[in-house]
């Protein structure tokens, strides 16, 4: 099935599903990871993980459950995620004095317990991440990308002042850009969010957003930096060095099990999915090939292979099941495993092995004392070659020489008669709500963020033609 067609979220689904990387629950939305992708989570976590604790950041857990009347002290934030909540009404068989909504995100409920941590200014900066569950009872959904219930992090910081707090929200959109591009190897465009499109509550709203092959976007990560609001609501008050009471000015940000969906949907291909090195719960698989059972040779060669590559920290495996190889080949790709090293009788004879590279066509013979070497060589190679390819596509699919309506709506009738995906357009925009909801009404293109590296700067917006305020990336999105 081609990438390129309609069938693009079918291809996703088959891909899911022909890699065990989760399977359905009787419970609309929600999933269960099995262990293989679980396990790429958990590599994107340990990464993340580490980069917060080298600047500073400790992990702490907060309730799931948050009272209703907490949502109620911050009137935009219960106003963004009411239609999404889902809510305890009774417990042990009787009604509950007050609802209590899954958390959707936890800023109040950190609120709440800030207001009494925090005292001093000798208390300051306080930098909390929380790994965690969420729920957000979406209409539509989507394994991995869009699910009712999903993991995350979500990291929840107070500071002295504005400008230590936005230096904060900018340390960790960093973070996540230099995470996401080098870990997953896949290419993002950081910026800021319009107003229509930040976080509820937010000040200001941060955002890397990926394209997908299907050409739609995904929001990768966010980084927001939320001023006093919270603070006032939840009277997050600290005595300063002129023993004077000021509101702190806190931050949140976070990344979800969602860029495990961007990962399939980035590097996937015809065959299914393909893993980076860096997060494949198994980066090399061995298969012995020919009849190896009647020479043992080939599998003591193997044990050598795989003890030395676990030495090396390679996460390997060694397929010696009854199957043939041709089952185990395809088995192997559609798991997409970044490396395989084959082994048989001839290859003995020239003390080689065979290995192929998940997202090249040809097979290379190496020798058998080069082998270890070769394959850390491939794993590094291939990693900056898949996040090469992605920033390929991505530019071959982003669009910069459209500057009005009727060049867009064009497009997108070009894009429909060709069968080609319509990409992302780069564009003007005056600043006004009004243009930006008018050109998600006419063609499901919702804003990105505004680049803050755009490739050109635009002089006019889209959509009315008046002198363009920002330069801003438009995308139909997940």
């Amino acid at each position: 099935m081609s990438l390129k067609t309609n069938d693009f979220s079918k291809w996703y689904i088959d891909t899911i599903q022909k890699a065990d990387l989760m399977d359905y629950t009787p419970v609309r939305g929600c999933i269960a990871f099995k262990p293989d992708g679980y396990e790429i989570w958990e590599h994107i976590r340990e990464e993340m993980d580490k980069r917060f604790k080298e600047t500073g950041h400790r992990n702490a857990y907060f309730p799931m459950l948050i009272p209703e009347s907490f949502f109620q002290k911050e009137k935009d934030h219960i106003e963004g995620f009411s239609p999404e909540l889902p809510w305890v009404t009774e417990a042990a068989g009787e009604k509950l004095e007050e609802r209590l909504a899954l958390r959707p995100t936890s800023e109040t409920m950190i609120g709440h317990l800030y207001s009494s941590w925090i005292k001093s200014y000798r208390d300051l900066p306080v930098l909390i991440n929380q790994w965690a569950n969420v729920f957000r009872w979406e209409k539509k959904t989507l394994p991995f990308i869009r699910t009712s219930e999903f993991l995350w992090q979500e990291g929840h910081t107070a500071h002295v002042d504005e400008e230590e707090a936005r230096n904060e929200t900018m340390q960790m959109l960093t973070i996540y850009k230099e995470v996401v591009e080098g870990l997953l190897a896949i290419p993002v465009y950081d910026g800021q969010k319009t107003p229509l499109e930040r976080f509820a509550g937010a000040i200001d709203t941060f955002s890397i957003e990926a394209m997908m092959k299907d050409g739609k976007a995904v929001q990768a990560g966010t980084s927001h930096y939320l001023g006093t609001k919270f603070a006032e609501a939840f009277d997050i008050k600290y005595l300063n060095k002129e023993n004077k009471h000021e509101y702190v000015h806190t931050t949140s940000w976070g990344t979800s099990t969602r860029l495990i969906g961007s990962v399939i949907m980035v590097h996937g291909d015809e065959q299914g999915l393909v893993l980076p090195p860096k997060i494949a719960p198994t980066q090399v698989v061995l298969i012995p090939v020919g009849p190896w059972k009647k020479n043992p040779t080939i599998i003591e060669k193997l044990d050598d292979i795989f003890v030395a590559l676990k030495a090396e920290g390679i996460r390997v495996r060694l397929d010696d099941s009854d199957q043939s190889p041709g089952f185990k080949f395809n088995e192997w790709e559609l798991k997409g495993v970044p490396v395989r090293i084959e082994l048989g009788p001839r290859d003995i004879d020239n003390n080689q092995v065979l290995m192929k590279a998940r997202d090249e066509a040809d097979k290379v013979s190496v020798s058998i004392e080069a082998v270890v070497e070769s394959i850390k060589q491939e794993l590094e190679t291939m990693q900056t070659r898949l996040f090469e390819k992605a920033k390929a596509f991505r530019e071959e699919h982003s669009h910069t020489h459209i500057d009005t309506m009727e060049q867009l709506e064009q497009h997108l009738r070009d894009s429909d008669q060709n069968g080609t995906i319509p990409g992302w357009i780069l564009a003007g925009w005056c600043g006004e709500n009004s243009c930006e909801e008018s050109v998600k009404e006419k063609t499901k293109f919702t804003t990105r963020n505004i680049p803050f590296n755009p490739p050109t700067q635009k002089q006019t917006c889209l959509h009315c033609g008046k002198k363009a305020k920002f330069t801003i990336w438009f995308a139909r999105a997940y």
